[in-house]
């Protein structure tokens, strides 16, 4: 996909992954419409790429709304005209346990990384299918691909993030809306952000190290997903071992080589974003 005039949104804007790829979209030539829940550092970003020069809208909004989200799509179209590109970025982690947090924890985890992007899809994609053409880019995780403990109910939704992208696509091709492009991130462990501290083992961490920083997740989607159309990215690269492996290897070998690499304790050194 050519980005220069193209729009698009991206949620969970403010900060992280979202802000770096708005910023790498408005270098491309895009128009973005920016949504966050956290008001402070949407003002923040705000300033900052209205410094950039790029043509951007924000809007305050909690993606587990869905009448939110609804009213802020036919919004975006008023304001952007039309609707290129969705970028499902927001997202929500609590580190520990299953039994360590009351379950409405779980419920916000699952709200926000599964749920709001049921919605976001519903609201944007018939405007898509009326043009047969758009990208959908949503963000799962290297969790979408392992198990790991003290990360269950998170890793539970970016798997199912990666399973609702790839029926997604086929559900596009039966309808015949081939210009309707569908792409899956998997970033690993970043080193700062939601992540901060979480990390494999020594013979992990040499073979899938740790992400630098955000921008290269925002490189992943802006110029592997939108740019080069790719179905499903993954940083960093070597993350693909994960899925030939557990076809390759017999399903015990398979996880205790996984224990080997430290997958199991791996977020036992978490701190989250300061």
């Amino acid at each position: 996909m050519k980005l220069e005039r193209k729009t698009a949104i991206v949620t969970g804007a403010a900060m992280g992954i979202g802000l770096a790829t708005t910023k790498l979209l408005i270098k491309e030539g895009c128009t973005v419409t920016l949504w966050d829940f956290n008001q402070t550092e949407l003002q923040k970003a705000k300033e900052e790429l209205e410094k950039l020069g790029g043509k951007i809208f924000v809007h305050l909004c909690d993606v587990t709304d869905k009448n939110r989200v609804f009213e802020l799509v036919k919004l975006a179209q008023q304001e952007m005209g039309q609707i290129d590109i969705l970028v499902n970025n927001a997202g929500y982690v609590k580190g520990g346990e299953l039994l360590s947090h009351p379950t409405e924890i779980w419920e916000r985890t699952i709200d926000v990384n599964l749920t709001a992007i049921v919605y976001t899809i519903q609201a944007i994609l018939p405007v898509m299918y009326e043009r047969n053409s758009g990208h959908i880019v949503n963000i799962s995780s290297a969790s979408g691909l392992l198990g790991v403990a003290g990360l269950s109910v998170y890793a539970a939704t970016k798997w199912a993030v990666w399973g609702l992208t790839e029926s997604m696509r086929y559900e596009t091709w039966n309808n015949n809306k081939n210009g309707v492009r569908w792409s899956s991130i998997h970033p690993s462990y970043i080193a700062t952000g939601m992540f901060e501290g979480a990390k494999l083992g020594f013979l992990g961490n040499l073979i899938v190290p740790r992400v630098k920083d955000h921008n290269v997740i925002a490189r992943a989607i802006v110029y592997g997903a939108l740019k080069r159309g790719k179905y499903s990215v993954r940083r960093p690269r070597s993350l693909r071992l994960a899925i030939i492996l557990r076809g390759l290897l017999p399903d015990l070998l398979f996880q205790k080589l996984m224990i080997i690499l430290g997958v199991h304790k791996s977020m036992h050194t978490w701190k989250g974003r300061k």
